[in-house]
């Protein structure tokens, strides 16, 4: 559920240089805006960093987001910034913690826009149960950015149960994802200028977190590789398991979870659905004995109801990845060349 936080009332509509100066206008800025929709002990600190208390194995990620346009449908770069992150850490089989946060906002941005931004990651942290404890804000001028970049980094604590290694993955594993794929770069192309289509297409930006504890909590150690097919798609990560190994990959294109509105989409622009950007789906490879009940578990989730085993790990046409096609053929799926889409994170 989105929050819904009015904003306060301001001395100002749109971010100014002053605002980066480190002043006044600074200071105004993140007590109306970062320090009171994100309060917490750490905050109130008000130091240069956090001071924070872990125990055992630790995770960390840092991850930046520039994806334009920052709005996009049911969506935007905050909410993106935090989901995004707090899966980065869900694949390493950690519970996320902590979250730091900075932007580089451009000269001229509207203050709706940031408070919209800010409530969204506000909402996003609260769902993800993660605190933003430090961060930082800078300010260009008006050319030099493209309104608002975020830059985030997490910490998060290994679960117990969790051994997530590439090295772990072997021949006869199944490759599992776990929702339907390649919405949000759709979702992304559909309110570009000269890409907008009339559509229902939403990003699927989600925090994985929850979903992927509760398969640990369940699974274990026979889950042996958690991956997120953001930026190349599901077939970079692929393309990336089979290098990595040294093994090969099989997958059936009619065992795909793909919604109808994605693929009549990509087929009208020409694009692969397997090299189209994801935020809210994961690719887990798990021994055979474990894979249907691991997709069972998936489907009888919210975000898992089109969850599917693609594919298999093989001993065969090593760091290949070989797709059979719906009528029977094969071809190999390379890994992304190039830019497909730019700026989709």
């Amino acid at each position: 559920m989105k929050l819904q936080c009015p904003m306060p009332e301001l001395d100002f509509d749109i971010i100014t240089l002053g605002h980066g100066s480190g002043g006044l206008l600074t200071n105004k800025l993140l007590d109306s805006g970062v320090f009171h929709l994100f309060d917490n002990e750490h905050l109130r600190q008000r130091h240069d960093g956090a001071v924070l208390q872990l125990k055992g194995k630790t995770a960390f990620t840092t991850d930046s987001f520039v994806i334009s346009p920052i709005f996009f449908p049911d969506s935007n770069i905050g909410e993106l910034a935090v989901n995004g992150t707090v899966n980065d850490l869900a694949m390493c089989g950690a519970i996320p913690k902590y979250l730091s946060l900075s932007f580089i906002l451009e000269e001229g941005l509207k203050m709706t826009e940031f408070w919209d931004i800010l409530v969204a990651i506000k909402s996003a942290a609260e769902q993800a149960g993660v605190q933003i404890v430090t961060g930082d804000t800078k300010v260009v001028e008006k050319g030099k950015g493209d309104k608002i970049f975020i830059n985030t980094s997490g910490v998060g604590q290994i679960h117990a149960r969790a051994q997530i290694s590439t090295q772990n993955v072997k021949p006869g594993d199944k490759i599992i994802v776990s929702d339907s794929i390649a919405t949000h770069g759709v979702a992304i192309m559909s309110v570009r200028e000269g890409l907008e289509f009339e559509t229902a297409v939403k990003s699927d930006t989600r925090g994985l977190n929850y979903i992927v504890a509760e398969l640990l909590d369940e699974f274990g150690e026979d889950i042996h590789l958690l991956k997120d097919p953001t930026r190349g798609g599901v077939a970079t990560v692929l393309n990336e398991i089979a290098r990595d190994r040294n093994l090969g990959v099989e997958i059936l294109q009619k065992k795909l979870p793909l919604q109808n509105e994605v693929s009549a989409l990509c087929e009208i622009l020409g694009l692969d659905p397997l090299y189209v950007a994801n935020e809210g789906i994961f690719i887990a490879v798990v021994t055979d004995k474990i894979s249907e009940e691991v997709v069972k578990k998936l489907q009888s989730m919210e975000f898992g109801k089109h969850a599917a085993i693609i594919g298999e790990v093989t001993e065969t046409h090593p760091k290949q990845v070989v797709l059979t096609s719906s009528i029977g053929g094969k071809r190999i799926v390379n890994m992304l060349v190039g830019e497909q889409l730019p700026r989709i994170c």
